[in-house]
């Protein structure tokens, strides 16, 4: 049952294998860059397991932040998982054991499989569950460590490395922009961004930009959520 459980999963994880190695090699080397070994990347990657607040957490780390500051940027970059835990919970129901490692490891990518998808005519859902998880936690750490040990072989310039998460974020930007109904919540999100770093600086913007969109969206949940 196990197996053919893993074996449903896999294909199912290839994709996001795909751009968890990318990213995760550009955290390694960005964590290598800043003076944390492998160590660091492997420790990081299996306890945080959060591709954005990883790389702000390189900061924090190098910044000597606060505690009570590092757990509100924690809170306010990963609120989404508390929606994402909350419709996921009915399907994590009789999952015994495996239910603490399941929170745990529900990304955007593993929620989009598991949310979306069907479990395989045959296969133990649970099981499912458990191996869609695991294998994307598992190319996750694989890329950070791989990307550490790359960071201290590359020969040449790594200046703007940091700019990789950077750059995802312009993407995901862009793609939302060109879909009219996803436009007010990007232009919301970029508008309340650049108005907080103008008035409050880079070093603290984003605590307050984040409630800041959360707040102007539910103002205008009516109209979004009629597709206007």
């Amino acid at each position: 049952m196990r197996l053919r459980a893993l074996k449903a999963a896999f294909p199912k994880t290839l994709p996001v294998m795909a751009g968890y190695l990318f990213l995760a090699v550009g955290f390694g080397v960005l964590l290598r860059k800043s003076g944390l070994g492998a160590a660091w990347a492997l420790l990081m990657s299996t306890g945080i397991y959060a591709g954005a607040m990883q790389y702000v957490t390189i900061d924090l780390f190098l910044s000597g932040a606060a505690p009570l500051e590092s757990a509100l940027m924690t809170l306010m970059v990963n609120a989404r998982h508390l929606f994402y835990s909350i419709s996921m919970s009915e399907k994590y129901r009789n999952t015994g054991w495996m239910k603490p490692y399941l929170a745990l490891a529900l990304t955007d990518e593993t929620y989009a499989l598991l949310a979306a998808d069907e479990v395989p005519e045959g296969v133990d859902s649970r099981w499912y569950y458990f191996f869609v998880s695991l294998l994307n936690h598992g190319y996750w750490v694989i890329g950070s460590v791989l990307g550490s040990q790359l960071g201290q072989m590359l020969p040449f310039d790594l200046a703007g490395i940091e700019f990789a998460m950077t750059a995802l974020f312009v993407v995901i930007f862009v793609e939302h922009w060109q879909k009219k109904a996803a436009r007010i919540p990007a232009l919301v999100g970029f508008v309340a961004s650049v108005l907080c770093l103008i008035l409050f600086g880079p070093g603290g913007f984003t605590l307050l930009a984040m409630p800041a969109i959360c707040g102007v969206l539910l103002l205008l949940r009516g109209r979004l959520a009629l597709g206007q």
